[in-house]
């Protein structure tokens, strides 16, 4: 298990690039990294809200000329892939070959390596960027994560409006907690270089698997609620995501992956290995998340 609590140098703190830094996870690591003491700085599409006290870059990941200046004096990137194809990734990751920092990519555990093709676009992209990353060699720590628990936020509206959650369903998973997998992902960028990570792709799941009905049970429970999950044909759940002003292509490929994506059974020890301590549940998010939802 990588330790970050001791420092990697009594004269230097580690500087560690986020991207995605607006979004659920990248926020939990931003957190966490500060809370270690490192510099931390953020790559961000739009400065929203008051001014944050990390230093942030703002600009899309996409323009290698953003990435480059976000890079200078980069020891570490926690890097999210927001797009549904890797060709515009390519000059990308030729500015991360330049700077040379240690690597630590987000992606799915649906992945399967024996399969010339995966399951749905969203899955297929962090396939292709794994392949990208390696090929160049930069010898990425990648970090697979299951379904995150934050998802559920999605659902706040409905449940504005009364007890029954509709949308497609899909296969079940094992959930994780955010907080484990950014756990996870700072214990890796603030490892020292030399030390000794074990092979990669870690795969990082919740402790249980739980279909969408399981979870909305759980967060009913949570909130003191009887709700109830309504699965959608693709027609009406395809409708609803345009109506929310979801990108087309994003959902056509949510409703590929709510179709073909298989069931997995699958459950790790990978969070505790680089965190030491047992993944936490649905539950316990549910309950530390309820007044979101009240």
């Amino acid at each position: 298990m990588p330790d970050i609590n001791r420092p990697t140098d009594t004269q230097h703190r580690a500087s560690i690039l986020v991207t995605g830094a607006a979004g659920n996870l990248g926020r939990e690591v931003v957190d966490r990294l500060q809370t270690h003491g490192a510099r931390v700085r953020r790559l961000v599409r739009h400065q929203t809200g008051p001014r944050s006290t990390v230093e942030s870059v703002v600009g899309d990941l996409t323009d290698p000329a953003v990435v480059r200046t976000a890079l200078l004096g980069i020891d570490a990137v926690f890097f999210i892939w927001p797009l549904l194809e890797s060709a515009p990734a390519h000059e990308v990751v030729a500015e991360l070959m330049a700077a040379a920092p240690r690597v630590v990519y987000v992606s799915s555990t649906a992945i399967d390596d024996e399969a010339a093709r995966q399951s749905d676009p969203i899955v297929q992209v962090h396939a292709d960027m794994e392949v990208l990353l390696r090929d160049v060699g930069l010898r990425p720590v990648v970090l697979r994560s299951d379904t995150l628990a934050s998802n559920a936020r999605g659902w706040a509206a409905q449940l504005r409006a009364g007890n029954v959650i509709a949308g497609s369903d899909i296969a079940r998973t094992a959930v994780v907690d955010e907080r484990d997998v950014a756990d996870a992902a700072v214990a890796v960028l603030l490892a020292p270089h030399h030390a000794q990570l074990g092979p990669s792709p870690y795969v990082l799941t919740g402790p249980e698997v739980l279909s969408r009905a399981d979870q909305v049970a759980q967060l009913g429970a949570a909130l003191r609620r009887r709700l109830s999950f309504q699965s959608l044909p693709a027609d009406l759940a395809r409708s609803r995501m345009l109506a929310d002003g979801r990108p087309e292509r994003l959902v056509e490929a949510l409703l590929a992956a709510s179709v073909c994506r298989p069931e997995s059974n699958r459950t790790t020890d990978h969070v505790e290995r680089l965190t030491g301590r047992p993944a936490g549940t649905f539950a316990r998010w549910a309950i530390d998340h309820a007044a979101e939802f009240s």
